[in-house]
């Protein structure tokens, strides 16, 4: 009868740990196969043929903070477009139709949020490659 109820205790403990396991391994399964980036036509974001770069962020979004920092310390001339206080910024994010900064725009690729890995993969596509 010990016996029994060790087991059946054993047996729900295994599947809780196994439930949790799921839980907690699902979103970074999720984030694992999620597209680097988006490509398309984002021309008409660029203001010349020569600017290749643009960022829409806030100034208190930690990550934009880091993207912009990033960008200035390769020396990549970049447009940056605040989306709280620049109305062109607010429309053209809008069209976008991200909800989160920084909107990373890259030649033909829009990146969201600031990965050092895919934005220097962006930027060697467009000319800017990393200093090895």
């Amino acid at each position: 009868m010990l016996a029994n109820k060790f087991k059946s205790s054993l047996t729900y403990a295994l599947i809780l740990v196994a439930g949790l396991g799921i839980g907690l391994a699902a979103p970074q399964l999720f984030e694992a196969f999620k597209p680097a980036y988006s490509t398309g036509d984002y021309s008409a974001y660029y203001p010349d043929a020569n600017t290749r770069v643009v960022l829409y962020g806030t100034v208190t979004c930690p990550y934009c903070i880091q993207a912009r920092a990033y960008l200035r310390k390769r020396a990549i001339p970049f447009i940056d477009r605040d989306v709280d206080s620049s109305d062109q910024g607010r429309r053209d994010f809008a069209s976008l139709g991200k909800q989160a900064v920084p909107v990373i725009l890259v030649g033909d690729r829009l990146l969201t949020g600031f990965n050092k890995k895919h934005l220097d993969a962006a930027l060697d596509q467009v000319g800017h490659p990393v200093a090895r």
